[in-house]
């Protein structure tokens, strides 16, 4: 087994460069959440060229996409991200907030390395495949909008997940630590107010949809208290704001929306929270003698951890080492760090302790119930800088994205390897995962009616589009 896990780091090491070119191009050319048409057919005319068979516009999704190859062995599935984050245009080469285009996208998650690092890896395991050495069906998912949370529950709905015998995941982050983490449910939804305007001056002829958003809005801080307590670093939230509540103040507003997020510890309780925010919204549109349309984005469940397939990837993250960063991108960390009043943390740590610790909401938790699987975190920049920002742009788009891409390639491609040559390790996954749902199966948190919002960002990516980005 050893033998096949150092080929497969060679494989990675030989190769590794085309697959940076495409993390580049996909860092050059950001898109948001449900319009990524430039990252998913660049990487589907990649996986198809190189004899996978791919599925395109999957679960009414036109950019998501799944790719399949082998045909004996356990089913190994990898996940693959590709959208940018609102804003964080950020020019590489500065070591200060600099947009290359104001306003513009960017990858302050990291997704365009998170585009390449289980593709890599399920290229080394079709090496090896290919070479008679190894028995294991890949699959590949290509997940959009993960920032909204939508591509993973839509393809759960529709059943693309089942017959997975487990699912290796992974996400830059500012540590490094072998999986073993969970997460809360989420809902997102926008409660969309309409009633009639009137004149300023006689305002008891019209309808305000802007005093039921904002009673809705009192109404969720009444609920809060209510919520049941979570735990530290999966805490319990409601969140809102508003949107289209533009006009001006000698028009009664005609519409007004309410968006509210959501966050619990499992799907029960999201469910029950749902419900609830729902009554507020139909009382208050009662109240008002106002309209209200549901508008649910997506809902999700909790992410259900799975230790066997952690501590599998702890020994083989041991094995392959965590990330060993340039000189030049240290002393660059170290000036950010300063610069931000933070002591110097230099890059380059050793893992983190094994514990089940909590982790951000993300969509990936619908593989976890599914199928075995974990999310391995390596790290990209430096760290008490927070996430989702430009730094996080900066070092993703540069030779520390590359390294951090390469090992996550390598630490996939082995907990890989091991959990297809040993099956008693694997069947030992699946039943952790029996014993920790405890006889819950999967049902969608949608109802059928509710389809992917396609048009999700799409007026705003327009923006920014270039020719070579075009649906």
């Amino acid at each position: 087994m050893e033998q096949k896990k150092k080929q497969a780091i060679r494989w990675i090491e030989e190769n590794q460069t085309q697959f940076f070119q495409i993390s580049d191009a996909i860092w050059e050319h950001p898109e948001l959440s449900m319009q990524e048409y430039f990252a998913s057919n660049l990487l589907a005319n990649f996986l198809t060229d190189a004899g996978y068979q791919v599925e395109r516009n999957v679960a009414g999704m036109p950019t998501a996409f799944i790719a399949s190859y082998g045909s004996k062995g356990p089913v190994i599935g990898f996940s693959c991200e590709y959208d940018a984050l609102p804003t964080l245009s950020q020019d590489k080469d500065k070591s200060h907030r600099c947009s290359l285009k104001e306003g513009a996208p960017g990858h302050g998650c990291g997704h365009n390395l998170m585009s390449i690092g289980g593709i890599m890896a399920a290229a080394a395991l079709k090496s090896l495949i290919d070479a008679g050495r190894l028995k294991a069906r890949l699959k590949i998912f290509g997940t959009p909008a993960e920032e909204l949370c939508i591509g993973k529950p839509f393809l759960a709905r529709e059943g693309y997940f089942r017959g997975v015998d487990c699912v290796l995941d992974w996400h830059p982050m500012a540590y490094s630590k072998a999986g073993y983490n969970e997460s809360t449910a989420y809902f997102n939804c926008k409660y969309h107010f309409k009633g009639a305007t009137a004149h300023g001056n006689a305002p008891w002829f019209g309808k305000s949809a802007l005093d039921a958003a904002m009673l809705m809005g009192n109404a969720l801080e009444f609920l809060r208290e209510h919520l049941l307590p979570g735990t530290p670093g999966g805490e319990t939230t409601l969140n809102y704001t508003f949107e289209n509540v533009g006009g001006t103040p000698n028009v009664v507003p005609e519409k007004a929306t309410l968006w509210c997020v959501g966050r619990m510890g499992t799907a029960e309780e999201i469910k029950e929270l749902k419900r609830r925010v729902d009554n507020c919204a139909d009382g208050i549109s009662l109240a008002t003698e106002t309209e209200v349309t549901k508008e649910l984005i997506t809902v999700i469940h909790e992410k259900i951890p799975n230790e066997t397939i952690s501590r599998t990837m702890l020994r083989n993250f041991e094995y392959v080492g965590t990330p060993v960063f340039s000189e030049e991108d240290r002393k660059t960390a170290a000036q950010i760090q300063q610069e931000h009043g933070i002591p110097v943390i230099p890059m380059g740590r050793e893992l983190a302790p094994f514990a089940c610790t909590k982790m951000p909401v993300n969509d990936s938790s619908e593989y976890s119930w599914f199928a075995p699987m974990d999310i391995a975190m390596v790290e990209l920049v430096p760290d008490e800088l927070g996430w989702h920002n430009w730094v996080v742009t900066k070092f993703a788009g540069g030779n520390a994205g590359r390294v951090t891409a390469s090992v996550a390639a390598k630490l996939l491609a082995c907990t890989a390897v091991e959990l297809a040559e040993n099956p008693a390790l694997l069947q030992e996954a699946k039943d952790e995962l029996k014993t920790r749902l405890n006889g819950r199966v999967y049902q969608s948190l949608f109802d059928e009616s509710i389809r992917p919002a396609t048009d999700a960002n799409k007026a705003e990516m327009e923006k920014f589009r270039t020719p070579e980005m075009q649906p």
